[in-house]
């Protein structure tokens, strides 16, 4: 048994090893001028046994090394990238399909023509994922920088820098995405811990500790390695996620596909079932007993299995916590899986850990009673609530248009209006306890949630509801108001024909536009504008939360209604495509038969990147100009303006 162990934490430490210090591929960056023309200079050096990628794969494959840059406008390409030596092609048993790779030293080479002899910074990152026969590191990002005409001029180069907000060096706003998801994974493990089938458990588990122990220290190291078991056991399950044991499109699977958005909705519906009283959701009586006959032998061994045990009992209420916290961080994609269940496990473990050391402090913990039942009752409006939004996905994602913003943010007003009668005691559930007074806590509580039924009224009569928009479809559009802003009346806004799908696909805010790319194209070239390409998706919680706040401004409505040609490309559309319309992939060589899959071809081909939201300004003169993902008013407002220029 203890070698078993043995070989678990081993796992554990080459999890961690593969996650934060192994770095098989190491980059260096270089370039050569001449005149206004110079060479890109990315060379690799590969692990022995190692390889890396090449920059064109086939579809369902490993990420392609790619070359992002922060303003591509610069500069133009000039040829394609030069590879020495050319990769080598391998059927790779990871993802067992044939792939491109390189192995040992690989120098990848772009030429460029600068288009300003003045000081000039190129900027962005190499994107990465290298792997053995085994197994693959996570997608990686090293940063490069390159200065030309450094003697010529003043610094004084202003760009629109691409925003990505899966790539924390790329952008201030990333890093702070992750510690709200790092706070949100803790919050969620501390949560877990107050639900009826965990908190009962401190009293028995802290005993576990200090039984047959001949000192006070003993059962203080036996209390501290059952707390790492515990994070231990739900990192190991977050690193299957990071690591792609599921696969590289796990992400984009789990937020689009119609049969994980429909089983997440069935569990979280089944999960508030139960936590009404209904019935005891027990998992399989043989698993739990096995782990707990192993617990019962105690010392370093024992705590282990107890953890074990703690974390199966305690699923049948922790399992909702978990599932939407994978959910989240497989779509922020990277290390999110297992950073979350890390934080998750730690503030899960913590309080079982500080009582094994201060056992006396068990004496001060509220006793379990009603007030377990009603944090139950709590959680089973809240997933009932956040369960929509799966078959929100569905419905957006298929065009099926049953379910409207006004029917879902009338379901949550009644959800969370029952939730208020209850906190006041208005309703009872089958094993709540007699109220015989209203409590402070619950009265504020029930303010608080009466608070936010009025503002989701609000939704219903036109409030755009920005704190919330990532969580709820997007809001009926009406045709473009051209009324007039700041006494000056609109210009009508002129399509150059029908836009294709027009019955089903929308813009924010009512703008006209297409959702097409050559349709866009062409009507851009014929009235002589920019064009405003939009990568978004149905189910993407940033392209709502961007539109609702950053594109909710009637000045700046008015100028891209009026001075741009725009288009949306859906990347998560499963719309079927005439087969006059399909497209031969030059990436993988794949045929594309669904309007997402040519849209998110279109953007892989064109600008190296599946992120989105993703923006793209083409001028008349065919520069172009590129962000990601902002929540910045005057940055959006800025790369508008720049597309005018």
């Amino acid at each position: 048994m203890r070698k078993a162990l043995f070989i678990i934490l081993l796992i554990f430490s080459s999890v961690l090893l593969n996650a934060q210090i192994v770095n098989p591929t190491k980059w260096e960056f270089s370039s050569k001028q001449n005149g206004n023309e110079a060479d890109l200079i990315f060379k690799a050096t590969i692990e022995s046994g190692w390889h890396l990628y090449d920059t064109e794969l086939p579809e369902g494959g490993p990420i392609a090394t790619a070359f992002v840059f922060a303003d591509s406008t610069l500069f133009d390409f000039v040829g394609p990238l030069q590879k020495n030596p050319q990769p080598e092609i391998h059927f790779d048993p990871n993802f067992q399909i044939n792939v491109g790779y390189f192995n040992g030293e690989a120098t990848l080479v772009q030429k460029i023509k600068l288009k300003s002899s003045e000081k000039v910074e190129i900027k962005g990152y190499v994107l990465f994922m290298s792997c053995n026969d085994e197994n693959c590191t996570p997608p990686e990002e090293t940063p490069f920088s390159f200065v030309f005409n450094a003697d010529n001029s003043k610094e004084k180069n202003e760009s629109v820098a691409i925003t990505n907000n899966d790539i924390a060096s790329a952008s201030g706003n990333s890093a702070q995405t992750i510690w709200i998801f790092i706070l949100i994974s803790a919050l969620a493990g501390f949560a877990a811990v107050l639900t009826p089938c965990v908190f009962p458990m401190i009293p028995m588990t802290v005993s576990f500790f200090m039984r047959g122990s001949e000192n006070r220290g003993k059962a203080i190291k036996t209390g501290f390695f059952f707390g790492f078991s515990i994070i231990l056991i739900f990192t190991l399950l977050g690193a299957l996620f990071s690591l792609g044991i599921f696969g590289p499109n796990v992400g984009n699977i789990l937020s689009t596909h119609w049969i994980p958005n429909l089983l997440f909705f069935l569990l979280f519906l089944v999960f508030a079932v139960s936590f009404f009283g209904a019935f005891e959701m027990v998992l399989p009586s043989s698993l739990v007993n096995k782990t707990d006959a192993q617990a019962d032998k105690g010392g370093l061994i024992g705590a282990f299995f107890m953890a074990l045990t703690t974390v199966i009992v305690s699923f049948s209420c922790t399992g909702p916590f978990i599932g939407a916290l994978i959910i989240e961080a497989v779509q922020g994609g990277g290390m999110r899986p297992l950073i979350g269940m890390f934080f998750f496990g730690l503030a899960f473990a913590t309080p079982f850990t500080l009582l094994a050391i201060f056992p006396s402090a068990l004496n001060k913990l509220p006793r379990s009673g009603g007030w377990l039942n009603s944090i139950k009752v709590v959680f089973a409006f809240i997933l009932l609530a956040f369960g929509m939004k799966f078959l929100s996905n569905i419905d957006q994602v298929y065009g099926f248009n049953l379910i409207s913003r006004e029917i879902y943010l009338s379901i949550w007003i009644v959800l969370f209006f029952m939730l208020g009668l209850y906190l006041l005691g208005k309703i009872k559930f089958p094993h709540d306890s007699d109220l015989p007074y209203l409590g402070v806590g619950r009265f504020l509580l029930s303010v608080a949630v009466f608070s936010f039924v009025v503002y989701l009224f609000t939704g219903l009569v036109g409030n755009s509801l920005s704190g919330i928009a990532s969580l709820i479809p997007p809001a009926s559009e009406k045709p473009y108001s051209v009324q007039t802003v700041s006494g000056q009346a609109a210009a009508p806004v002129a399509l150059c024909g029908t836009p294709k799908y027009a019955d089903k696909l929308h813009l924010p805010h009512g703008l006209t536009g297409y959702f097409d790319f050559e349709q866009g194209v062409a009507c851009a070239k014929e009235q002589n504008k920019p064009l405003l390409v939009v990568f978004k998706g149905h189910a993407c919680a940033n392209c709502k939360k961007m539109e609702s706040t950053v594109w909710d401004n009637p000045e700046l409505l008015k100028k891209i209604a009026e001075k741009y040609v725009i288009v949306g490309l859906y990347t998560d559309d499963r719309t079927a495509l005439p087969e006059n319309e399909w497209i031969t992939s030059a990436v993988d060589g794949s045929v594309k038969k669904t309007m997402g899959k040519k849209n998110l071809d279109i953007q892989i081909s064109k600008y190296q990147t599946n992120s989105i939201p993703f923006h793209v300004i083409i001028k008349p003169d065919g520069s172009e100009i590129k962000m990601g993902v902002t929540f910045d008013d005057a940055e959006f407002q800025t790369f508008i303006d720049k597309g005018l220029e």
